[in-house]
C-alpha cells in the first residue's frame, strides 16, 4: 500500500498536542487527511459517518469519556478492520503490555522524538506491530479487568454510550433526550448492559467500567 491520501484521526483532548503532532506529520505524510476528536464521544461520532472511511486512529487512553483502555476496547471489537495506534504518557511495561493485549497495533510514548513518531506510524500502515524499544511485553492474568474487558466487548455502540452517560452521572430521562430516544429505550439498554457485564444496577455497572481506568492497572 502507499502511504498517501490517507485519512488519520487524532483522538486526544490537549489541542496544542493534536496541533504540533499534525504539523509533524504533514511533512511525512504530505497527502493526508488530518481529523481530530477531543473526547470519547467525538471519536465515536467520526466514526459512525458512513460518508467517511478512515486508515488509522491514533488514541489517547485519557481523553474525556475514555475510561483507561474501553475506547481501545469498543474500537477493536466495533472497527476491527481500523487500526489503532495508542500515544500515551505512561509508557511502563503494563501499560503497554494491555494496550497490546486489547488490540493496539502499536504504542508510541509521548515522549519519543517526531521522528520515531512517524516511523512508527508508517510501519503500522503497512500492516507492522510498533513498540518502543523498551517495551517487555507481559502476559495479561485473567483478572478482574481483563474480566471487564471481555464483558465490555460485548456492548453495541448504543450501550456503550448509555454506560458512559451512566459515568457522567447523567439521569435516564437526560440521556433519552441526548440521545433522541424515549426514556423506555434506555431503560432497555440498562437492563441489557446490567445482564452483559453481570451486574445489578448503574452504579455497578460504572464501578466496572472504572476498572479499566489507568491507575488500576499501573501496578
Amino acid at each position: 500500500m502507499k502511504l498517501e491520501k490517507l485519512n488519520i484521526i487524532i483522538a486526544d483532548d490537549h489541542p496544542l498536542f493534536r496541533n504540533a503532532l499534525r504539523q509533524a506529520l504533514s511533512g511525512p505524510f504530505p497527502d493526508t487527511n488530518w481529523f481530530e476528536a477531543d473526547s470519547a464521544d467525538a471519536l465515536q461520532s467520526l466514526l459512525e459517518n458512513k460518508q467517511q472511511a478512515y486508515d488509522l486512529v491514533m488514541l489517547d487512553l485519557q481523553m474525556p469519556g475514555s475510561h483507561g483502555y474501553s475506547t481501545l476496547i469498543h474500537l477493536r471489537t466495533h472497527f476491527a478492520d481500523l487500526p489503532v495506534i495508542v500515544i500515551s504518557a505512561h509508557e511502563d511495561n503494563m501499560t503497554i503490555s494491555r494496550a497490546v493485549h486489547y488490540g493496539s497495533s502499536g504504542f508510541i510514548p509521548k515522549s519519543s522524538s517526531m521522528e520515531t513518531l512517524a516511523a512508527a506510524l508508517a510501519s503500522v500502515l503497512y500492516g507492522d506491530i510498533w513498540l518502543p524499544d523498551h517495551a517487555e511485553i507481559q502476559e495479561i492474568q485473567e483478572d478482574a479487568t481483563a474480566l471487564v474487558a471481555r464483558k465490555l466487548a460485548d456492548l453495541t455502540p448504543q450501550q456503550y454510550k448509555v454506560l458512559q452517560m451512566f459515568a457522567e452521572g447523567l439521569l435516564n430521562k437526560q440521556i433519552a433526550y441526548d440521545l433522541g430516544v424515549s426514556e423506555a429505550t434506555i431503560k432497555a439498554h440498562a437492563t441489557a448492559i446490567f445482564r452483559k457485564l453481570g451486574v445489578r444496577n448503574r452504579t455497578q455497572a460504572v464501578i466496572s467500567l472504572q476498572q479499566l481506568e489507568m491507575e488500576k492497572v499501573e501496578l
